[in-house]
């Protein structure tokens, strides 16, 4: 297994990345292909789930509901590492910050509201300068 799993060097070496693109998240009966500003895929039972740009949902005509910013925590946290999840969305949630993740294998990406973005970036900024000491 490949990324760190030492809780204390993750959250000290934490950087966070934002997506320029304001995305939302929506659900399709039918599958749907990556790329064109389709960034995501969830298949669940009911459906497909697509993280996708704002501007490509308004283009193909899909419902805007919930607008997020696309924030990568760059670390490369190992899959099996314990405690990164909890403590950023931990400090989050201490400032009423929404916060849906993915992991992908080098990084955990988090969803976050558009109007809360700089807020969530502080945040955890904040929380890797306490580590930091």
């Amino acid at each position: 297994m490949t990324g760190e799993t030492d809780l204390g060097r993750m959250l000290a070496t934490l950087r966070v990345e934002r997506l320029a693109d304001p995305v939302t998240v929506v659900t399709l009966p039918e599958p749907v292909e990556l790329g064109d500003g389709v960034l995501a895929l969830v298949t669940e039972a009911e459906g497909t789930t697509a993280v996708v740009t704002v501007d490509e949902a308004d283009r193909r005509g899909w419902p805007i509901g919930f607008r997020a910013a696309w924030l990568t925590l760059a670390v490369h946290s190992s899959l099996a590492a314990v405690g990164l999840t909890a403590a950023v969305s931990t400090a989050l949630a201490d400032r009423g910050i929404a916060c849906n993740v993915l992991a992908g294998f080098h990084h955990d990406h988090l969803l976050v509201p558009l109007d809360r973005a700089d807020d969530a970036v502080a945040a955890i900024e904040g929380l890797a300068r306490r580590v930091r000491g």
